[in-house]
């Protein structure tokens, strides 16, 4: 599965761009729909260059949903860009845009890390010293003001442990019982439980030069996904347990079989299969699902997911609590090409995903889904001619297009 696309529809990339590499580089697509004012709230990071260590800036523009009541297509109409200004730590870089949206309040919370100045992440593994703060912000107004910076890190334990670590990116979720859930995978360095005596106290958070001969021998790591939650509209957050299975950048969904919740996490790997694992403590705790049919794509790339309400070719549909999934990702095993979106009817059967629709048949890589409603979706990517990283584009579509896609 992932070699052989099926019907293929590719994307009008002139036309379809949000944001342009030029003078500048935009990575790490975000993407949120506002279904109160009818709005797509798009983020990125704006870098200097390729470079995970160039990273400027995030930016965000909106789009305007316009439905035809006649033909019934999905236009989208973008603002001007704007950064994100409030999403700033003096001496930090912001990266990994994460929004997650609290309905009862109305309130969209942008999750994001901060890292310290040009610190790499391969850095802060090698020497198992944490530069990362875990960060948000919100609206309450779609964007068009921010609060202050909120920073959790010294109010979560968990993250003195760490190597390093990331939310998303993509974005998170609310359940029908109103829990947030955020995506995030963490690097726990194995020296912080096998260090001898000597190292153990400042190896957490960060080994200080005195400690790091002795450290760094046994200073190796291993990354795993895990939820970040709230059931208190976001005033306070808690971390899951971690996944068992070796896991990198994730993205969560619920669904239900019959009344019973489900969230849904399916993650990066560093080659073969993604990872995919069920909760059913609404994302406390994971049990891993045995490889699937979803290849990862080389060493590894985001990929988004979706639920959706079931849809009209579905027996009983108009009465159905349950839902399915859309995921995205890079349908080429070997390298980011070919952006595919796969379908789930039974997402208890990870054996169950369809065969990819191709949406963009060219260099593809980070992706972000929204369901818009109505059968319709959209679709944030970085895509271009020679590489994945010349513009982030869009896609909206309908289910129908997609079920057309999927058959051979």
């Amino acid at each position: 599965m992932g070699n052989t696309p099926s019907r293929q529809s590719e994307l009008e990339i002139e036309e379809k761009t949000i944001f342009l590499s030029s003078k500048k580089v935009y990575r790490i697509p975000a993407l949120f729909y506002d279904r109160d004012r009818k709005r797509l709230l798009a983020f990125a990071e704006r870098r200097k260059t390729r470079a995970d260590t160039s990273t400027e800036v995030l930016v965000m523009k909106t789009g305007m949903v316009i439905k035809d009541e006649d033909t019934h297509e999905v236009t989208i109409k973008w603002s001007q860009q704007k950064v994100v200004e409030e999403a700033l730590l003096e001496g930090y870089r912001p990266m990994n845009p994460c929004p997650v949206y609290e309905k009862t309040s109305k309130t969209l919370f942008l999750f994001f890390i901060c890292v310290e100045g040009t610190v790499s992440e391969q850095w802060q593994i090698r020497h198992c010293c944490n530069k990362t703060r875990l960060c948000y912000i919100t609206t309450t107004d779609a964007g068009e003001s921010w609060s202050p910076v909120t920073d959790l890190t010294d109010l979560m334990a968990e993250i003195k442990q760490w190597a390093t670590f990331g939310v998303g990116p993509g974005h998170g979720i609310q359940t029908e019982s109103g829990r947030l859930i955020v995506p995030v995978y963490a690097y726990v360095p194995n020296c912080y439980w096998c260090c001898s005596p000597c190292c153990s106290p400042c190896c957490s958070p960060c080994c200080s030069p005195c400690c790091s001969p002795c450290c760094s021998p046994c200073c190796s790591y291993t990354p795993y996904a895990l939820s970040l939650h709230s059931d208190d509209k976001g005033s306070t957050w808690q971390f899951g347990k971690m996944l068992k299975n070796e896991s990198l950048e994730c993205e969560m969904a619920e669904f239900f079989d019959g009344t019973h919740s489900f969230i849904y996490c399916n993650a990066r790997s560093k080659g073969g299969y993604r990872e995919e694992a069920l909760s059913e403590s609404k994302g406390d705790d994971f049990y891993e699902l045995s490889p699937g049919k979803l290849v990862e794509a080389g060493s590894g790339c985001q990929g988004s997911l979706v639920s959706f309400p079931v849809q009209s070719d579905a027996a009983h549909a108009d009465n159905d609590p349950n839902k399915w999934l859309l995921y995205s990702h890079p349908s080429n095993k070997s390298k980011r090409f070919a952006l595919g979106v796969y379908l789930n009817k039974t997402p208890k059967d990870q054996r169950a995903w369809s065969e990819p629709w191709i949406i963009n048949n060219e260099p593809s890589g980070y992706s972000d889904l929204a369901y818009i409603d109505d059968g319709w979706f959209a679709c944030l990517l970085e895509c271009g001619k020679k590489c994945e990283t010349e513009q982030i584009a869009y896609k909206v579509f309908s289910y129908s297009e997609i079920k057309k896609g999927i058959l051979v």
